[in-house]
């Protein structure tokens, strides 16, 4: 093969002083026909003629006969004898000439494409990776235009104008591009640097272009900023539907054209986990969204189930437990989509555009709760496999903040059935007082909290108002505010004093905390109780760490009962104090807990104020006024639970109520037998006059013989007759069977069999021994 190398000296004007064989052989010129001319007259290029020779690199030449050679430059000083520039020795290789030169195999065999234009954008040269990116050899490519050369020009021309930028300015750049690859799966990105290349002089002679392959890079940070973004924008309330909107709202329109979020039925519901199906699986849709405003899946709807065949993308995810790629023109895939357009025809058009799809299982601890649906009809390129480790990975924190979701509604609707069943669903029957109530379950994300409330009706006529409240939400605050209620009933069943019954509890929760079975000192607990007596019209009332009762007398004013507010309880060793009140007939007593008047931003004086207003106003009825209250007291967004509960007083005038003094002789049993029956004919009682004369002959004779003076007798007709002995002893009696030559010990099991209830309470005075019996039906 002849040696195609070329030779050309020139002198320091740039004139051909020297010619070569091999360049007669490279451009058809003869020596005669060169020498003596200016050397960039040879060149193809635009160049205006000059002294100085082109740069060492790529160059064309023009041919005698006219066509383009490519060639590869380099040019060498001639220096004179006394050292000073003389001329250049220009030497002319054609592009396939192999070039042993170290630096020229390093431009050739880089891992990145390398190109070189000249200031028209046109290749002077390409290495290897260039070569094969734009599929076509370099002899192919140098010489012509760079958009000559591409066929999708909408994807490259931004290149063309950066290198069009570089070449006037002289500035290099970086930036990135992203060309079309024939799978057309994903999009190629690529790093380009694009810099000017100087002659001698420093004029710019061309731009030289390094373009990396980032497209890993590029799916990696798409991949992290989802990822990151999922982190803050997924879960950010403990609702599953609004979990499973953020996740569409994720992917959507970034990651997907479509995206739906199935559930089966038992995850929006409080029941476990069925096993599936072996047939189709039924799925409710709680979520989707589309980034061209409709959806490509119009056959389901918000809130409508759908029946996915075992075949189906979305089944597989399901039963598999991994993420499913399914295609156009793939089997199933076709088959599925041309079942759901036969029941969709208005969607036929939508669903023949899509053409990739990912299906992902959500899954959290174990547990499928549901799918993920990815779709692509607008977006050029398909889903691939990392694609789908991607949206595992988005799923798979959606599943869990779903099952979180799923998991605190369970916990709340058992705590509220909880609560429910231990508060009072129907309030016992009494005279003492009307009574309306309200509770609200706390709405924040810790769940229900612990208050309760109660009237429990006590011997005399009496009620206890109970208001109490458990700090802390969720089972274990309503687990012991259930043990705390079921305490305080049967502590007011013994007839203890509001200040006594507070104390015994107090040392119920401090053995509960002490034992560990309940953490009930770290939460704490707070309570209210009072006593109203409609006889003497006295409300007694004792604080647990509660806030003070309200109470709105019949002339229109309202004030806060001053009750020390004492300890919470399980606090121990502080003692608490009742206070008493004489109350108007018509009164209501206001018990509430802190959630009706405490808030983060709001002043507690001024919240008790708008409690005593709200109390003020007008109200139809008791249930009205209990509406009132809360429209204009209650926070707007309260975060604890709110208990309220309003008593309007009655009182038993002296025409239900009778007194007897009974002097310590045993002789004055018969005077209060018969003090007893004439009472009972004036009320017109006569039926009951036999019993109540065996009631009133022991209870009086045991006073007499076994209690103190002074002994007073009382009869008060309410719902039922009541037969009450006072006396200054505090000595209880205690129901005992006598044996058969016991001469006494029976009175108080008669009185026990004769009566429906009968019991004793302790007084400031001494003692009252009581019996119940039911008033004949009229």
């Amino acid at each position: 093969m002849e040696d195609a190398t070329a030779a050309v000296v020139v002198d320091a004007r740039g004139t051909v002083t020297g010619w070569s064989e091999g360049a007669r052989r490279l451009t058809g010129h003869r020596a005669e026909e060169a020498v003596g001319r200016a050397v960039r007259e040879l060149f193809a290029g635009d160049e205006p003629p000059g002294a100085t020779p082109p740069p060492s690199g790529p160059a064309v030449l023009r041919h005698r006969e006219g066509h383009r050679v490519p060639v590869r430059l380099t040019v060498r000083p001639l220096l004179g004898a006394e050292g000073a520039p003389s001329g250049h020795v220009i030497t002319a290789e054609p592009p396939g000439t192999p070039d042993t030169s170290l630096a020229a195999r390093a431009f050739q065999q880089a891992s990145m494409a390398m190109s070189v234009f000249d200031t028209e954008q046109r290749y002077l040269r390409l290495n290897d990776v260039a070569c094969e990116l734009m599929d076509q050899p370099q002899t192919d490519l140098v010489g012509r235009s760079y958009l000559d050369t591409v066929e999708d020009v909408a994807y490259t021309r931004g290149l063309d104008r950066q290198l069009r930028r570089v070449a006037e300015t002289g500035e290099p750049l970086h930036y990135e591009i992203f060309t079309r690859t024939p799978d057309r799966i994903r999009p190629h990105a690529w790093n380009v640097e694009i810099w000017p290349v100087r002659d001698t002089s420093g004029e710019v002679a061309g731009t030289a272009v390094a373009a990396f392959d980032s497209t890993e890079q590029h799916q990696a940070r798409r991949r992290l900023a989802l990822l990151n973004e999922a982190a803050t924008a997924i879960g950010t309330t403990l609702d599953v539907v609004r979990t499973a909107e953020e996740l569409v709202e994720l992917l959507v329109p970034a990651f997907a054209d479509f995206a739906a979020v199935d559930l089966p039925d038992w995850v929006l519901g409080a029941d476990e986990p069925p096993p599936l199906p072996d047939a189709g699986i039924v799925l409710r849709r709680v979520a989707h969204g589309s980034a061209a405003g409709g959806t490509p899946e119009a056959a389901v709807h918000l809130g409508q189930t759908d029946v996915y065949p075992p075949f189906s993308p979305p089944a597989r995810a399901l039963r598999e437990g991994r993420a499913v790629l399914a295609r156009a023109g793939e089997h199933d895939f076709d088959r599925w989509m041309g079942e759901r357009g036969a029941h969709a025809p208005d969607s036929r058009t939508r669903l023949a555009g899509i053409h990739s799809l990912l299906a992902v299982p959500l899954r959290a601890r174990g547990t499928t709760l549901g799918v993920a649906v990815a779709v692509r009809n607008l977006h050029p390129y398909g889903y691939a496999v990392d694609d789908a480790v991607l949206v595992e990975e988005l799923a798979g924190r959606a599943a869990v903040c779903v099952d979180n979701a799923r998991r605190f509604a369970r916990e709340r609707t058992t705590a509220l059935a909880l609560q429910h069943s231990l508060l009072p669903r129907g309030l016992p029957g009494q005279a003492a007082v009307e009574v309306a109530h309200r509770y609200l379950p706390s709405g924040s994300a810790a769940g229900i909290g612990g208050d309760w409330f109660d009237v429990i009706p006590l011997a005399g006529s009496r009620v206890a108002l109970v208001v109490g409240d458990v700090v802390g939400h969720g089972i274990p605050s309503t687990a012991t505010m259930g043990r705390l209620c079921t305490a305080v009933r049967t502590l007011a069943d013994v007839d203890l004093p509001p200040d006594e019954l507070l104390t015994h509890l107090d040392d119920l929760v401090t053995h509960l905390a002490s034992g560990d079975r309940d953490d009930v000192a770290e939460l704490g607990a707070t309570c209210l109780y009072a006593v109203y007596d409609p006889v003497s019209r006295r409300l007694t009332a004792a604080a647990a760490g509660h806030p003070a009762p309200a109470v709105l007398l019949p002339d229109g004013t309202c004030r806060l009962v001053p009750v020390n507010a004492g300890p919470p309880l399980g606090v121990g060793g502080l003692p608490f104090e009742a206070t008493e009140l004489q109350l108007p007939e018509g009164s209501v007593v206001a018990l509430y807990t802190d959630g009706l008047v405490e808030d983060r931003d709001r002043d507690i004086d001024r919240a008790t104020d708008e409690l005593c207003r709200a109390l003020a106003g007008p109200a139809e009825s008791l249930d009205s006024l209990c509406d009132g209250v809360l429209k204009h007291v209650l926070p707007e967004e309260p975060g604890d639970d709110v208990a309220l509960l309003l008593a309007r007083t009655r009182a038993l005038g002296a025409d239900r109520v009778a007194i007897r003094d009974v002097p310590p002789d045993p002789e004055e049993v018969a005077a209060a037998r018969q003090w007893a029956t004439d009472m009972l004919t004036a009320w017109g009682l006569d039926e009951t006059a036999f019993v109540t004369e065996l009631v009133v002959s022991e209870l009086v004779t045991n006073a007499i013989r076994y209690g103190a003076p002074p002994i007073r007798l009382r009869l008060i007709r309410d719902r039922t007759l009541i037969c009450e002995v006072a006396d200054a002893s505090s000595t209880s009696p205690h129901l005992r069977r006598a044996h058969a030559y016991d001469e006494g010990g029976r009175g108080l099991l008669l009185v026990a069999q004769l009566t429906q209830r009968w019991g004793s309470r302790q007084t400031g005075e001494g003692k009252t021994i009581w019996a119940e019996q039911p008033l004949p039906k009229r």
